[in-house]
């Protein structure tokens, strides 16, 4: 068996950007003490909700150094990184490594994307440059190109490839994998109205949009699941569906930057060329926040 990295809710965190467009640290700073101080169990950092693949690698690895440095070991940071240049996403890896990250979580190639074969050996050559533990991260939705679950049972044997994120959408899969790998990977639900449901089949938790605005209410449905009390978990699962939804009318993570601002946690503008959301869908996310008691 291989150690986890975090079981529970990781936040997947955005970056708070000034007016300016530049990087807004204190912000960010605010935005982490408010997870750790409601149990979120782990921070993960310059992924897709933290708008990685605008920002310059120095500013990535500034982010992640900060991130670090902020936490300070008080739960496990996870850095964003992967390309769909290899060489480059080595470099970030290497980097990631460099200041002191907890684990990365590793995007396949997008856009040129690759063949299962080269998926292969792009983790494996991530792997083999970094000793800390890799988790893949599947999502075709975005990438164009899906981890199949023979492909994860191959990677699974690699030492220091732990776990993946799985927001493909499909049940099926996540359920392929568990019967594939068992205890040599770890699985976390990439997609919040799906966190139950991967849990059932085995996994360790979710890596979560829904905690930035949330903490304490998506760590408290995994821990609650995990802790038995299923009945307790399910109805917390459905009671959110609708923010949820809401959450995701556009592209991530326009709306829960929108949701953050509304609720007062600065996470300021967005970069080109995600833009302020529509206001019909900010009006339901806005009501869908109301009933779920997180403004006024």
């Amino acid at each position: 068996m291989k150690k986890t990295i975090f079981t529970g809710a990781g936040v997947a965190i955005v970056t708070p950007f000034s007016a300016d467009g530049s990087v807004n640290y204190n912000a960010l700073g605010n935005l982490i003490e408010f997870q750790i101080e409601n149990g979120t169990d782990a921070v993960i950092i310059c992924g897709t909700t933290g708008e990685a693949s605008t920002l310059t690698d120095e500013e990535q690895i500034s982010v992640i150094k900060y991130t670090v440095d902020k936490v300070a070991g008080r739960i496990p940071v996870i850095a964003g990184a992967g390309s769909n240049d290899s060489a480059h996403g080595l470099k970030l890896c290497k980097a990631c490594e460099d200041v002191g990250a907890d684990g990365l979580l590793i995007v396949t190639p997008y856009y040129n994307k690759t063949t299962q074969k080269g998926l292969v050996k792009y983790y494996t050559d991530i792997a083999n440059i970094v000793s800390l533990p890799v988790i893949m991260y599947n999502i075709a939705g975005r990438t164009g190109l899906n981890i199949a679950p023979k492909t994860a049972e191959q990677l699974a044997e690699i030492d220091n490839i732990v776990a993946i994120k799985e927001a493909s959408g499909s049940l099926s899969q996540v359920a392929d994998i568990a019967a594939r790998c068992g205890d040599k990977l770890d699985i976390y639900s990439g997609n919040d109205d799906q966190v139950l449901p991967v849990l059932s089949l085995g996994g360790k938790g979710v890596i979560s949009v829904l905690s930035n605005i949330a903490p304490k209410y998506t760590h408290d449905m995994v821990a609650s699941y995990l802790g038995g009390d299923t009945a307790k978990a399910t109805k917390m699962q459905l009671d959110c569906i609708d923010l949820v939804h809401n959450l995701f009318s556009e592209v991530n993570p326009i709306p829960v930057k929108a949701a953050l601002n509304m609720m007062g946690l600065e996470a300021g503008t967005y970069r080109a060329p995600l833009v302020e959301m529509e206001e019909e869908n900010r009006a339901k996310l806005e009501k869908s926040m109301r009933a779920f008691g997180l403004i006024d």
